[in-house]
């Protein structure tokens, strides 16, 4: 196959987790939930950090 036996190793693993066989490692959903959860709090952080160096002004009267 052609195929190095860490991949396969790693597959089986993640298999195994994935089906509740593992709980040293995430499932693949949840590693799906942790890269969005990343996404978004970059996205919040971006955000907020445009929101800092905007200049402030007050409003007039």
């Amino acid at each position: 196959m052609g195929l190095h036996k860490e991949a396969l190793r790693g597959w089986v693993r993640q298999a195994e987790a994935d089906t509740g066989e593992r709980d040293d490692r995430l499932t693949t959903a949840e590693r799906e939930e942790l890269r969005q959860l990343c996404e978004t709090l970059k996205a919040a952080s971006a955000f907020f950090a445009a929101e800092v160096e905007r200049p402030r002004t007050r409003p007039t009267r």
